[in-house]
C-alpha cells in the first residue's frame, strides 16, 4: 500500500525529493514564489504543485492523506533576524496547524531553524505541541545535525514530528549514518575537475572536511553568496572564495581560490546531481540556500513510514488472532 502527503512552502524541492526516496506519492505541493514552483515543475512534470500562498490553500478535500510536511519559514525564529517568533508576520505555524485540522494527516513533520528551540520560544512551542496534543496526536520535537545523515555540511535543523497516538508508540528517530559524510572535496572534485584544472587534485586534499551550513537565503541578502564574514573565513580554510558564486569551474591555468558553482551549492544541500534549479543565479542560489536536505528528510520520512506500516501489521496480527480465537 503507498503513502501518501501534502507538502506546504515546497521551495526547490528539497524535502519533496527526500520524502518521495522515502516511498511517499505527494497529492500536493504548495509554494508561494513562482520560481520555485518552475523547479518543482521541471522537474517532476507530474506532480501536484500549487502556486498559493499557504494562508490560501484549503486542505479539507485530502481527507486521507497520511503526512503533512513542510519547512515552515525560518526567519521569524533565526538568530540572524530579530527573533520576533510568533509577532513576525511570516510566521506559518498556525496556518500548518489549520492544515492539520482540515486535513487530519496520521503524521506531521515540520522543519525550521534550530532557533526556535532557543529559551524565548518555550511558550511558543508548548502552544503549537498542546494544538496538537488536542487533536489527537504525540510529538517530538529534535535538533538535527544534517551531517549525520550523508549531507557535507552541519545544517543543523529543528525537526517537529507528530503522529496520531496509535502510531507514535511504533516511531524511532531514525539512526544516525555510520559512515561519515563526503569532505567537500570529496564531493565536489569531479565538478571542480570538470574543466581541466590542473590544482583540482591539491584544491580537494585542502578541502578536507564537510562545509560550514550553506546560508544566503535571504531576500534581503544582496546576491548570491555564501553568507557573512564568518561564513566566507570559513569557506576560505576549505580553499573557497565565498564572496559569489561562480558561473563554471575554474579552467586550466585559473590561480585564483575558486568560488562554487550553482551546482555545486546544491550537491553540498544534498540535492542529486540531475535536479535542476530553475532561474537566474541569484534566484536559483536562494531556492538552494533556503532547502531542506534530501537525504534528512528521507531518513526521517523511513522512520515515520515505518511507524505507519507497525501499526498496520499490529493490527492485523490482532485481527488474525481474534480470528483464531474465535
Amino acid at each position: 500500500m503507498g503513502y501518501t502527503s501534502i507538502e506546504i512552502c515546497a521551495g526547490a524541492g528539497g524535502q519533496a525529493i527526500g520524502l518521495e526516496k522515502a516511498g511517499f506519492d505527494h497529492l500536493a505541493l504548495v509554494e508561494l514564489e513562482a520560481i520555485a514552483c518552475d523547479t518543482l515543475r521541471f522537474n517532476r512534470p507530474k506532480w501536484n504543485v500549487i502556486n498559493k500562498d499557504v494562508k490560501e490553500f484549503s486542505a479539507k478535500k485530502y481527507k486521507k492523506v497520511d503526512l503533512l510536511a513542510g519547512g515552515v519559514p525560518c526567519p521569524p525564529f533565526s538568530i540572524a533576524g530579530k527573533q520576533l517568533g510568533h509577532l513576525d508576520e511570516r510566521d506559518l505555524f498556525p496556518e500548518a496547524l489549520r492544515l492539520v485540522r482540515e486535513c487530519n494527516p496520521k503524521a506531521v513533520m515540520l522543519e525550521n531553524v534550530r532557533g526556535i528551540l532557543d529559551i524565548k520560544f518555550k511558550e511558543y512551542r508548548r502552544k503549537i505541541l498542546s494544538e496538537l496534543y488536542k487533536m489527537g496526536y504525540q510529538c517530538d520535537w529534535r535538533l538535527v545535525n544534517s551531517s549525520d545523515y550523508g549531507v557535507s555540511q552541519l545544517r543543523p535543523r529543528a525537526i517537529l514530528v507528530a503522529l496520531k497516538k496509535e502510531y507514535f508508540e511504533f516511531f524511532e528517530w531514525p539512526m544516525k549514518n555510520e559512515n561519515p559524510p563526503l569532505t567537500v572535496g570529496e564531493l565536489l572534485y569531479d565538478e571542480m575537475s570538470s574543466l581541466g584544472w590542473e590544482n583540482a587534485n591539491n584544491w580537494k586534499l585542502g578541502a578536507n572536511s564537510i562545509a560550514p551550513t550553506l546560508v544566503g537565503g535571504s531576500k534581503k541578502h544582496g546576491g548570491a553568496d555564501l553568507g557573512p564574514t564568518r561564513a566566507k573565513q570559513s569557506w576560505a580554510l576549505l580553499g573557497v572564495d565565498g564572496k559569489g558564486l561562480a558561473d563554471a569551474p575554474p579552467i586550466n591555468g585559473s590561480k585564483a581560490m575558486p568560488r562554487l558553482t550553482l551546482k555545486m551549492t546544491a550537491l553540498i544541500q544534498g540535492f542529486p546531481k540531475e535536479w535542476q534549479i530553475v532561474g537566474k543565479k541569484t534566484a536559483a542560489y536562494r531556492q538552494v540556500g533556503n532547502a531542506f536536505p534530501p537525504p534528512v528528510a528521507k531518513a526521517i520520512g523511513l522512520s515515520i513510514k515505518k511507524a505507519l506500516k507497525q501499526y498496520e501489521q499490529s493490527g492485523s496480527k490482532k485481527q488474525r488472532l481474534q480470528s483464531q480465537i474465535a
